[in-house]
């Protein structure tokens, strides 16, 4: 193998690190939000994944059935879709039980986790246990070439740009909307931001519900590189808390750098082990990463 093959078959490894990047960020970043900045440990989240997985394989399926020159460009519009049917089922959750297990999150993992197991049983009667996948617009097969014997697949760019969006938004949310302010005064100080008249509790609901949203356009990311089932969500949920306790529970800026840093470690340690090899190393390093600094990589002062 020459130096420029090795070079290659690394840039390309590299960027399938990109695109599980992408969803482990986009998964993050929900979880920053849920966990961060309300402390809610959210076991269901991988299943909030599932239901934006589940909503592109439907836009799919229903596109070809009664619109198939609609093919082309459903997609885009399902990833829209998926993000406000994760939101509705977030608001409901939180409305129907997380607001009654705030400042108990033993209570609220155990909660949540049931909602997760009851949601994947709904997922098999549904829509069936096999795995499925969409059937993907012709503008996102194939690969882009920028030279010889470099291969890099479009649905991946796609992915990344869409991330890119995502993550972009949710800064520019944060810290330039009225909704952004409300948040970082609750997570600053609940009970001044109570005292000089935010409604927290509204502040919340609306915070769990953006939450799982973005967790639907992972899943809708997610369609893009593999198949979906109805445990495909929980399988990512361990990676998501990792990223999110890695960066900085209550940290964005920490929960892109550790994404990035556990997607890229994984990937390219993958041309060299196996995968469950390569999840070990990567376990380890973060491991001895957070006994060296235990309040991750970016640390926010909080104030309760």
């Amino acid at each position: 193998m020459t130096f420029s093959e090795f070079m290659n078959i690394g840039l390309m490894q590299g960027f399938a690190g990109l695109s599980l990047f992408s969803v482990l960020l986009l998964m993050g970043l929900g979880l920053a939000i849920i966990f961060g900045q309300m402390g809610v440990i959210n076991m269901a989240h991988g299943e909030f994944m599932t239901i934006g997985a589940y909503t592109i394989f439907l836009g799919s399926t229903l596109t070809e059935k009664f619109a198939p020159g609609f093919t082309p460009y459903y997609f885009p519009v399902a990833i829209l879709v998926a993000f406000v049917f994760a939101f509705i089922a977030g608001w409901l959750v939180e409305w129907a039980l997380i607001r009654h297990l705030y400042k108990r999150p033993l209570d609220t993992l155990l909660a949540t986790w049931g909602v997760s197991l009851a949601l994947q049983q709904c997922f098999r009667t549904g829509i069936g246990p096999k795995e499925v996948s969409p059937t993907l617009p012709e503008w996102l097969m194939g690969s882009w070439a920028p030279k010889e014997g470099l291969d890099i697949p479009i649905n991946g760019l796609f992915v990344l740009a869409l991330t890119a969006v995502v993550t972009g938004g949710v800064m520019l949310a944060l810290y330039k909307s009225r909704w952004g302010l409300r948040v970082r005064a609750t997570v600053s100080n609940r009970q001044m931001a109570n005292a000089i008249g935010i409604n927290t509790k509204k502040t919340d609901r609306l915070t769990f519900a953006i939450g799982c949203g973005i967790a639907g356009v992972a899943g809708a990311a997610f369609t893009t590189i593999g198949s979906t089932g109805p445990t495909s969500g929980s399988l990512y949920i361990v990676d998501a808390f990792l990223v999110v306790t890695f960066g900085g529970a209550a940290s964005l800026l920490g929960t892109v750098a550790s994404a990035f840093g556990i997607a890229q470690t994984q990937s390219i340690s993958e041309f060299f082990m196996t995968g469950s090899m390569a999840k070990v190393l990567t376990l380890s390093l973060i491991v001895l990463i957070l006994m060296a600094r235990p309040q991750g990589l970016f640390a926010v002062k909080v104030r309760r």
